[in-house]
């Protein structure tokens, strides 16, 4: 008899740091409030957005909290869930839980549902919900399975839709870098063609010039010749012609 009420004294001392580590906290939404850590487990009712909670503790290794709701218990995700923590309200997350005094506990199906859910209907169908959702150290239940195995799949297919996209934006920029070069290469083209023209033109007009100015001297030429030719048959024809009387002649000494 004496190590029973020994025992529950001892239980008792154990759960009133528990209780006295409570912590305040307020629904950031409409949220359900649920007979587990997941969105699997049925919900237990939905609590009002900026309705006070009691925070008992929550897990380490999902952002899930197991509060108290007027009368009820259960868990509701950390993400809708806010506490004041210096003088503001917070979102609850992981690094303000050793700052707010909110213990880490772990979720046992069995313990914590005959604990608060007797009565439920879900509760007589707790093998179930055990088997299949319920995570130990035996693995994770069937949904929680499919359920990784379908995250698996999602990012599997979201890598592949990235590397895609990469692979996508990669042509893209390759055909942006050809399209540059190609267009460089027209315009380099084009600017060789404008040369070869300019100098094309360059020497026909050259040319031209050189024919207009031989042209030029070639009738320079000939009207010199021209000109010679027609003072030397004046010449001629004045030493030919016969002298009247008194007129003298192109070598006459007296004139």
């Amino acid at each position: 008899m004496r190590s029973i009420l020994t025992g529950a004294a001892l239980a008792a001392a154990l759960l009133i740091p528990a209780v006295a580590q409570a912590a305040a906290g307020f629904a950031t939404a409409n949220v359900n409030m649920r007979s587990g850590p997941s969105t699997a487990y049925p919900a237990v009712v939905v609590i009002p957005y900026g309705t006070s909670v009691e925070i008992h503790g929550c897990l380490a290794n999902a952002n899930w909290c197991d509060v108290s709701f007027y009368s009820g218990r259960g868990w509701v995700s950390g993400s809708y869930l806010q506490t004041s923590y210096r003088s503001s309200r917070v979102v609850l997350a992981p690094e303000y839980y050793r700052p707010l005094g909110i213990p880490t506990v772990t979720f046992e199906i069995d313990n914590y549902w005959d604990r608060y859910y007797r009565s439920r209907p879900f509760y007589r169908d707790r093998e179930v919900w055990r088997r299949d959702v319920y995570r130990d150290d035996r693995g994770p239940g069937r949904y929680v399975r499919e359920r990784e195995e379908r995250r698996d799949r999602i990012e599997d297919q979201r890598d592949r839709r990235r590397e895609q996209a990469e692979r996508e934006r990669q042509r893209i920029e390759d055909l942006r870098d050809r399209r540059r070069d190609l267009q460089a290469e027209e315009r380099q083209r084009a600017e060789n063609l404008r040369d070869r023209r300019r100098e094309r033109e360059e020497r026909i007009e050259n040319r031209r010039e050189e024919r207009i100015e031989n042209r030029r001297q070639e009738r320079l030429e000939n009207r010199r010749e021209r000109i010679e030719q027609r003072e030397h048959r004046g010449v001629q024809f004045n030493e030919d012609r016969p002298r009247r009387r008194g007129e003298c002649g192109p070598n006459d000494p007296q004139c």
